[in-house]
């Protein structure tokens, strides 16, 4: 059994795993940060499905450039095996040779219900809410 400050860690830990994921465009290891069963809402998309929140994210990044995702300021209330989390988010999107400048930046949060499963922590449910953007919104466009 763990204590609540290992798995307060734990869940933290997993939230930037998924930062590093994104930014290392290694969209396997989401595999490892999602329950097999997630659902999200990411950006205003409705995904059913680990693998559709996972092709929702490759596809949005893998034409960028490079991308950098910062979350700070978590929030995590743990009750037996699920728990509910919080952070703030930071993300700049480069793509290089865009009309207009290379750089898209968004703020917001991610709000996640996260359950214990064998393998440890995992996001059961995301929603990623921008609150704000700044730059070139052309660069994230298809």
């Amino acid at each position: 059994m763990t204590s609540e400050h290992e798995d307060f860690h734990a869940i933290i830990n997993i939230a930037i795993a998924y930062t590093w994921a994104l930014d290392t465009k290694n969209f396997d290891a989401l595999n490892d940060v999602f329950a097999p069963n997630a659902t999200g809402m990411l950006n205003g998309v409705a995904c059913d499905s680990r693998d559709a929140i996972i092709a929702r994210i490759s596809g949005s990044l893998l034409r960028l450039d490079f991308t950098q995702h910062l979350v700070g300021n978590h929030q995590v209330n743990i009750t037996g095996d699920t728990a509910t989390h919080r952070c703030q988010l930071h993300a700049q999107h480069v793509k290089t040779g865009t009309e207009g400048g290379d750089n898209f930046i968004i703020g917001g949060y991610y709000d996640d219900v996260f359950v214990r499963t064998a393998n440890g922590w995992r996001i059961q449910h995301r929603v990623m809410q921008p609150t704000w953007r700044s730059d070139n919104a052309n660069v994230v466009k298809k």
